[in-house]
């Protein structure tokens, strides 16, 4: 009987084993949700852009959803195709997007990608699905097509004159105009309207500030509600004075999106997203109040959304090709 038992104790004990190697080697992570109102919901997250360290942020937003609310979160790096690292600066390459079949959210920080035809499917099969999206600062220029130039998916480029404006401007409700704030020079005072019919998204929220430059825009398209305008200060400090000469725009918004199947989608947009953003505790909200809205669990808010750090959060700063080189989606696993 005894042998027995250490027979199946060292059966499970492999298969353990096995499991912890497997997950060490896939191209991505995934963030198993447990108790909490967000249990049962898996959000699918889409990380790749080469400025903003959002292969820093959004891991770290989703073990936030996963370890403080409970929903399943799946994170998607842009991967080196040679070294299986992540990798910002491959424009090509996000492997794992048939997760976006089982997912109840997207959430997507991407910029510039030029992702294969059969990968790409995934992502608009989702947009045109009715499921909800929220997107943050360069997804409004997502997608940017110079050498497939004969893919059905052209028209998502962000200067597409046939779409108007491409996938940012046609989802988002804007694509890349210009940057408004004086990039690196002027931060971001986050102001919250109030009235505007979707206060679960801002509940709790006190103070907004952030790294990021205002986006410049033309109009929003759409049915885009304002949530949140960007004042521009004169530096890189929270309590920097206002720059007078510039006005207010806005950074965070929602929308509808009616996709090729008629559906309609609940969309979120803030083209915030610097990578030092995440340690204004009231932009953390903001997100995570965001994905609630979004999955139409507002009632489900809590008058102050749980939104501190799980474990370190040590971004790089931002920069083409500062990110930090030799990690693998594995190296973001929960302990």
């Amino acid at each position: 009987m005894k042998c027995s038992i250490k027979f199946w104790v060292l059966i499970i004990a492999a298969l353990m084993c096995l499991l912890g190697e497997r997950a060490r080697a896939e191209p991505w992570v995934v963030f198993e949700g447990k108790e909490g109102p967000g249990k049962g919901k898996h959000i699918v997250f889409l990380v790749g852009d080469e400025e903003y360290r959002s292969e820093d942020s959004m891991p770290q937003l989703a073990k936030i959803l996963t370890v403080h609310h409970g929903f399943k979160c799946t994170v998607l790096f842009a991967i080196n195709k040679q070294t299986g690292e992540i990798d910002p600066q491959t424009l090509d390459n996000i492997p794992g997007l048939e997760a976006l079949q089982t997912a109840d959210l997207m959430v997507m920080f991407l910029r510039f990608r030029e992702l294969p035809d059969e990968r790409m499917k995934h992502i608009i099969d989702y947009t045109n699905s009715g499921k909800p999206i929220v997107g943050l600062r360069t997804s409004t220029h997502a997608f940017f097509y110079r050498k497939n130039t004969d893919s059905p998916y052209v028209k998502y480029s962000w200067q597409d004159r046939e779409f108007n404006g491409g996938y940012g401007r046609q989802v988002f409700g804007e694509t890349w105009v210009n940057h408004y704030g004086y990039h690196q020079k002027e931060s971001t005072r986050g102001l919250i309207i109030k009235g505007f019919g979707n206060e679960s998204i801002t509940r709790g929220i006190d103070n907004i500030w952030g790294e990021s430059d205002v986006y410049g825009l033309t109009t929003l398209a759409g049915d885009c509600k304002p949530l949140v305008m960007g004042q521009v200060l004169s530096g890189m400090n929270p309590d920097d004075k206002p720059n007078p000469d510039k006005k207010l725009v806005p950074v965070a918004w929602t929308k509808t999106y009616t996709g090729e199947r008629g559906k309609t989608t609940r969309v979120f947009t803030t083209t915030m997203g610097h990578s030092f953003d995440f340690f204004s505790e009231g932009f953390r909200r903001l997100l995570v109040n965001a994905c609630y809205w979004a999955l139409e669990m507002e009632d489900k808010i809590p008058a102050q959304s749980k939104v501190d750090f799980v474990g370190e959060y040590k971004p790089n700063k931002i920069g083409m090709g500062g990110q930090k080189k030799g990690l693998k989606p594995s190296d973001h696993m929960l302990p």
